[in-house]
């Protein structure tokens, strides 16, 4: 007699983990806004190194789900998106950055939205550039909250950052609608 495949568990210890960021963002947003940099910039560190460690347990102990593989970067959005408005708001980030990156997010959403009701289910697989804008927004999340956390002084870097962010924001989100657009039916 074979033995019956385990129940899909919806709760995995990757999942869980991926939970917990998600709920770390109201918290990261409060202290943003209480002006306790230092404390959202340790919080939003955790969340960095949660991002790594339920990936890498997905990985080794084959928990992988589907609903873990949505609610990932549903959590990662959540607390980018987040802590570019809050630090716009209070005056840390530009406000033309903050709305440059929601915007770019929302595109993303509509052309993939859009999509999937004219019945082109298109991959989700992030453009090169997608992750190199990625990984751009979280270093100059991550050193805004640092250098405004805790008193150092590394404007220039800042400004570098925010420039590259912005450009690789913008090149992002024109790829992807002309990867969108190439997709339409005629």
């Amino acid at each position: 007699m074979s033995e019956s495949p385990p129940p899909q568990v919806l709760l995995t210890l990757p999942n869980v983990i991926t939970l917990a960021r998600l709920f770390a963002v109201p918290g990261t947003i409060w202290l943003i806004l209480q002006h306790r940099l230092d404390h959202a910039f340790l919080l939003f560190l955790a969340a960095g190194i949660s991002d790594a460690l339920d990936g890498w347990l997905a990985r080794v102990r084959n928990a992988r789900s589907a609903i873990g593989a949505l609610l990932d970067p549903v959590a990662d959005k959540a607390l980018l998106v987040s802590v570019y408005v809050t630090l716009a708001a209070i005056g840390v980030l530009p406000d033309w950055l903050a709305i440059l990156v929601v915007f770019r997010d929302l595109v993303i959403v509509g052309g993939v939205t859009l999509l999937w009701m004219v019945g082109n289910r298109p991959p989700i697989r992030p453009l090169w550039i997608s992750k190199l804008n990625t990984l751009l927004q979280i270093a100059l999340a991550a050193l805004a909250l640092f250098i405004h956390g805790f008193a150092v002084p590394m404007e220039t870097a800042i400004t570098l950052l925010i420039w590259l962010v912005a450009a690789s924001t913008a090149a992002s989100g024109i790829a992807y609608v002309i990867q969108a657009a190439r997709r339409m039916p005629a």
